[in-house]
Order: C-alpha cells, then sequence, then structure tokens
C-alpha cells in the first residue's frame, strides 16, 4: 500500500513538473509572439516615415506661405488709411487664416494618425471612412517608396464607391493592413520596373463597393504576381519572398488575422505570375 502511494505521489510530483514546465514554455512562446508583432509594426511605422514627412511638408508649406503672406498685408493695413481698402484687406486675412487652420489641421491629422498606428494597446472599433483611410495609406506608402527611390513612379487608379457608410472597425489595424499591402504592391512593382519592359505601364487600383450587408475593398497591382505554390503559403507566419532582411514574413499573416480574426471578415488572394495580384478584403458593414 505505501509502495503504491509513493507511486502515485512521484507521479503527481511528476505531472506537475511538467505542468509548470509547460506554463513556461507557453509563457516564453507568448512572450516571443509578442515580441515578433511589435518588430513587424515597428517595421511597418518605419515605412510610414518618409510618407508622413512628405504628407507633412505640404500643409507646412500652406501654412507657411499664407502667414507670409498675412505679414505682408498686415503691413499694408499699417500703411493704409483708406477704411474700404483696410476691410478688402482683413476679408483676405480672414481667408488666408482660416486656410492656415486648415492646413494646420490636416498636418495634425497626419500626426495623430501616426500616433495611433504605433500604439501598443488594443483599439476600441469605431465608425470609419474607409475611402479616406485608403487614400492616406496609399498617399503614405506611395511617397515612402519614392523616398528610398525617387524615379519610381506609379499610376494610382481610384474607384472609391462614395456610398458606402462608414465601417465599425479599428482604425490604426486596419491602417497596418492597408499599409502593409500598398507596400507590398509598390515593392513588386519597383521589382518589375527594374526589368525595363518598354511596355510595361506600373499601376495600382484600388476600389470599393458594397454587397449587401458588407464592403467590399480590392487592391490590384500589375507588378510581378506570384505562382499558384507562393499563393499557398501567403497567410503562414514568417513565409517571405523577400530577401533575408527586408521583410519579417509577419506582414501578412497579421493582416490575415486582423481582418478574420478581429473583424469578421475575409481575405481572398488571385494572382498571376509575371502579370498581377489581386487583393480582396470583404467586411461586414456593422
Amino acid at each position: 500500500m505505501l509502495i503504491f502511494v509513493f507511486f502515485v505521489i512521484r507521479q503527481i510530483r511528476a505531472k506537475n513538473r511538467a505542468n509548470a514546465e509547460l506554463a513556461k514554455a507557453l509563457e516564453e512562446l507568448k512572450s516571443t509572439q509578442e515580441q515578433l508583432v511589435q518588430k513587424e509594426k515597428l517595421a511597418s511605422l518605419g515605412q510610414l516615415t518618409a510618407g508622413i514627412a512628405h504628407e507633412i511638408q505640404n500643409p507646412l508649406n500652406f501654412v507657411n506661405n499664407f502667414a507670409d503672406l498675412s505679414l505682408e498685408l498686415l503691413q499694408e493695413i499699417k500703411e493704409s488709411s483708406d477704411l474700404e481698402d483696410i476691410k478688402a484687406i482683413a476679408d483676405d486675412l480672414i481667408q488666408n487664416l482660416t486656410k492656415i487652420y486648415h492646413h494646420g489641421k490636416r498636418a495634425d491629422s497626419i500626426v495623430k494618425n501616426m500616433l495611433q498606428h504605433s500604439r501598443e494597446q488594443k483599439g476600441a472599433k469605431e465608425p470609419t471612412d474607409l475611402n479616406e483611410l485608403l487614400k492616406e495609406f496609399s498617399n503614405l506608402a506611395y511617397h515612402g517608396m519614392r523616398a528610398t527611390n525617387k524615379d519610381f513612379n506609379c499610376k494610382i487608379v481610384q474607384s472609391l464607391d462614395a456610398t458606402i457608410p462608414k465601417v465599425s472597425i479599428v482604425k490604426q489595424d486596419l491602417g497596418r493592413v492597408f499599409l502593409n499591402m500598398f507596400n507590398n504592391s509598390f515593392y513588386s512593382i519597383n521589382k518589375k520596373i527594374a526589368l525595363n519592359i518598354d511596355s510595361y505601364l506600373p499601376a495600382l487600383e484600388i476600389s470599393t463597393h458594397a454587397e449587401g450587408d458588407k464592403v467590399k475593398i480590392t487592391i490590384k497591382d500589375n507588378g510581378l504576381g506570384m505562382s499558384e505554390e507562393v499563393k499557398q503559403k501567403l497567410f503562414h507566419p514568417f513565409f517571405t519572398t523577400k530577401p533575408t532582411g527586408e521583410g519579417t514574413g509577419l506582414g501578412l499573416s497579421i493582416s490575415h488575422d486582423i481582418i478574420v480574426k478581429l473583424h469578421n471578415g475575409e481575405m481572398q488572394v488571385e494572382s498571376k505570375e509575371g502579370e498581377f495580384a489581386q487583393f480582396e478584403i470583404t467586411l461586414p458593414k456593422q
């Protein structure tokens, strides 16, 4: 009997040790996963930098120009004694200050979106204009690519349905998805440009439209496309066709999780190697 009790106790202790080791391994795995996700997030944020710099520079140029004009108008007011002239100049000043305010708000919006994109905590879903989000991140990705290759050029065709309602999404998460997809498209297009194909006209097509209680987003580029084998592995973690150091292999995997798991949507890809790649994202309206 004592031998049996001893055996049971030993088995329980062994099981407890195994459970403790398993719990530790799971905790380490979770920590590693979080670090990798953060690494991918920081990588995409780094890709944003050049595009953000360009986007902020435009409104700042307007602010500076209208501020200079306003100073000149104030000088004219000081030198004028004609009431009608002063009123006309004051009207011009009001217009200038309105434009300064508008472009200042634009720069403020860009910075806030960048900060939102870099936050670590989970965001809350909010009604969002998908068309504006697509415009914003396609712009940022485009100018980010041009910052690394000033000769890069690509026609961007937008067919955005103005009638689709705002969709309840986590804005910074969808922003990451769009940024990743646009970066991939421009990367593929840039690689195809390097082949010096005479008849090649680089193009990116972005479209949105409603389908019943869903909204469909289509992003299509005429870059290098992909093989059927690559397509099958595309959403697997750590799978990448980019050279070492140019990709983590997590971008599309995380994007797929954001669409499917966090937003109850769908993400599909169609491609023909050497010709095009097309991604379709379907999201519920509510």
